[in-house]
């Protein structure tokens, strides 16, 4: 539209001027008013629409985040509270471990020799030491107990420094005396440097031990010397009757303490309840979430809010679904699961109120383009009256002939629109016609309609369609990495009755899922067969992958195949519909055990390291043949090497080699080999420890781009 002399030529003014010019003013007035009226129904009918639409958006909305937070809430609590209890299920096993080895000791004390245990030594702070204390009057020349449990030194400071959820480890015995292994010896001495006195007989884990005669948890206590709260897991230890010591093992809850009061930063947040029903963590500091004091804690499941104490009742028994629970007065969405080794909860909410910003959100955008788009239409028909007002009062003697027919082509669209919009049912649009198409404000107007229907209904389109899609692809790839880790040999000792050798392995996936794998089996009584594979490519294809080609490695070996028979049968079925043109490198021996020989053969693998007793590991540099799925008709060629008793073999991808960190070093074998040769003497499971952590610590914060997979074998 084109504005001269104050005339918009194109628009409501124009078509005004010509039915002056053309037709009687007095019917120009007359439709001019009935424009009017329609107008100002429109808008009433656009203001009834925009309530309509602001239901609708909130409704659509609600049902939405509700969705993602029923679906996800309960999910991430049992996934909290799986990761809590896992480090008292690893104090537990460390415990019992403990309790095993010192009831052998106490059962068979002629067999050992006294071994002494130092006193605390300030110098020693920061570094592992074993170290006693005792009561008052303990004389350490005449104790029963103190030599025979220095045997025990090495396993301790082991089971210490091998464990990140220890803080410390300890025997009391009831003479008095406590031998205890932690990196804080300073703490156990006075000012002068002298070791204060320590009685364990009288501290809550040894009373509660003795009371209960098996393994247990204590609640929450104070550590007797850096007063830093923690939980400790105690047992008893019996020979013939008599109760000749307790074992135990302590756990600061700093992390568990820092980790829930972090929680609360943004209006959802994390709370811990006890098998006592008492609030132990919680980052409120008022009302009922908060942690109280023990002595005037209440027990939740017993509180008068009956719909609160019921779901803390169900959270200490099993997982619970989703529930809305209102708490002093404030509705939260609350998911609980319990952590069963030491019988406590782990509780997730989310205030009800975060769920409605984005729905307010939306609805505030809404208003603001509805605003914006009635200020327009409300100017320009404000406009059209003034300039029909004073043409009809000017020209009421000429224009009435011609206004009956003009004024039609300007109320018609808008009482189509009217109309339109008024009959518009929840989830419709309104659409663009011809009718419309009037090259003025009707048309903007239209437009606008146009624009913020479509757009509101594909915003509720697209969040719908992008949290219903994250869940399903989080759901698949959690999927596929469980059914990925039950396809590999996980449980050890894998065979308890086959003391001949000890055998150990592990793979982490760099994405998701991956596509390295081992794997080990008994062909028969006397020969374990050993895999170690690298599939090129990572994710979900390689993981497909992998799982073909050691099914068809397992298969071909059962049936009595040699390793270059196994090798190249498995490599004649891959190739036969490989159309993705992928490959896997295999290193495959069988170990006949009662010799240590093993018989292998190595497609595209890395060499194996080997240790013979007495001496070192090193690589064995054996020949390569081609990658499995390379090329059809391949041939392989088998070699044998023995490991005497007491040797050892090393197994693994390319993954730890060349782990790179920041500055785009690689880790490399003559690390890996100097990792090994720290501790010859190490077990398969430790040995791969060891291994894992150095690769962590050269890596740093860099990503890992690989899939770390190892394998360890020992012959007894």
């Amino acid at each position: 539209m084109v504005k001269k002399f104050g005339i918009k030529f194109g628009g409501l003014q124009q078509k005004i001027l010509n039915l002056v010019l053309i037709f009687i003013l007095a019917i120009v007035g007359v439709f001019a008013a009935v424009s009017v009226y329609q107008g100002r129904h429109l808008s009433e009918i656009v203001s009834e629409a925009g309530e309509k639409q602001q239901k609708s958006i909130k409704s659509i909305s609600q049902e939405t985040m509700n969705y993602v937070v029923h679906s996800s809430l309960a999910k991430n609590t049992a996934m909290q509270a799986y990761m809590a209890d896992n480090t008292f299920s690893e104090v537990k096993a460390n415990v019992a471990t403990l309790q095993t080895v010192t009831q052998r000791i106490f059962e068979h004390s002629e067999l050992f020799p006294d071994k002494e245990v130092p006193l605390p030594d300030a110098a020693n702070d920061g570094t592992p030491a074993i170290q006693y204390a005792a009561k008052a009057g303990f004389d350490p020349s005449q104790s029963k107990s103190l030599g025979l449990i220095g045997n025990l030194s090495d396993m301790m400071i082991a089971m210490y420094s091998n464990s990140d959820k220890l803080s410390s480890c300890f025997i009391g015995t009831p003479e008095g005396v406590a031998v205890f292994v932690n990196d804080r010896s300073s703490a156990y001495v006075d000012e002068n440097g002298d070791p204060v006195t320590f009685d364990p007989t009288e501290r809550p884990w040894y009373k509660e031990a003795v009371e209960k005669g098996d393994i247990c948890f204590t609640g929450i206590e104070l550590d007797a010397y850096t007063d830093i709260k923690g939980l400790v897991c105690a047992a008893p230890i019996y020979v013939d009757g008599e109760l000749v010591a307790v074992v135990g093992a302590d756990v600061f809850l700093n992390d568990i303490d820092e980790y829930v009061n972090n929680s609360g930063a943004e209006g959802d947040f994390v709370f811990i309840v006890n098998d006592s029903g008492n609030i132990i963590f919680s980052p409120k500091t008022e009302g009922t979430l908060a942690v109280q004091l023990s002595d005037d804690a209440n027990d939740l499941r017993e509180s008068q809010n009956t719909e609160f104490a019921d779901f803390i009742s169900s959270s200490l028994e099993k997982n619970t679904a989703t529930q809305l629970v209102t708490v002093d007065g404030v509705e939260y969405y609350m998911a609980g699961a319990p952590m069963g080794t030491v019988g406590w909860t782990v509780v997730s909410a989310v205030e009800k109120s975060l769920t409605e910003v984005t729905t307010n959100q939306m609805l505030d955008q809404y208003d603001e383009i509805n605003k914006d788009a009635t200020e327009k239409f409300e100017k320009g028909a404000k406009a059209s009256e003034r300039t029909t007002l004073v043409l009809t009062v000017l020209l009421l003697i000429l224009a009435s002939a011609a206004a009956l027919s003009l004024a039609g082509r300007i109320v018609k669209p808008i009482e189509k629109m009217t109309k339109r919009i008024a009959d518009i049912k929840e989830g419709e649009t309104f659409q663009m016609e011809d009718i419309y198409r009037t090259k003025d404000e009707i048309e903007l107007l239209a437009q606008a309609f146009e624009l913020i229907s479509a757009k509101t209904k594909q915003y509720i389109i697209d969040i719908t369609k992008i949290t219903k899609e994250k869940e399903r692809i989080g759901t698949e790839l959690e999927l596929a990495r469980n059914i990925q880790a039950d396809m590999l040999p996980n449980i050890f000792p894998p065979f308890p009755d086959k003391p001949d050798f000890d055998i150990y392995a592990s793979m982490s996936p760099a994405k998701e899922v991956g596509g390295d794998f081992y794997d080990f089996f008994l062909v028969d009584d006397d020969h374990l067969a050993m895999v170690m594979a690298d599939v090129s490519g990572k994710g979900v294809p390689a993981a497909l992958f992998m799982m073909m080609s050691k099914i068809l490695i397992n298969n071909f070996a059962m049936m009595g195949g040699s390793p270059k028979e196994v090798l190249e049968k498995t490599n004649e079925m891959i190739c036969q519909n490989n159309e993705e043109e992928m490959f896997v490198t295999v290193w495959f021996g069988i170990l006949e055990i009662s010799t240590g020989k093993i018989t292998a053969a190595n497609a595209g693998h890395e060499y194996p390291i080997v240790k013979q007793p007495d001496g070192k590991f090193e690589l064995f540099k054996d020949k390569h043949g081609f990658v499995i799925g390379g090329m059809n008709g391949m041939r392989y060629k088998e070699y044998e090497f023995e490991i005497k008793k007491g040797g050892k073999l090393f197994l693994y991808t390319d993954g730890v080699p060349e782990a790179t960190n920041a500055n785009n070093e690689l880790f490399g074998t003559d690390r890996m080999l100097e990792v090994l040769n720290k501790d010859p003497e190490i077990q398969p499971a430790q040995m791969l420890g060891e291994m894992r952590k150095a690769v962590d610590e050269f890596v740093g914060e860099a990503p890992q781009f690989d899939d770390l997979t190892m394998l360890g074998l020992e012959l007894k």
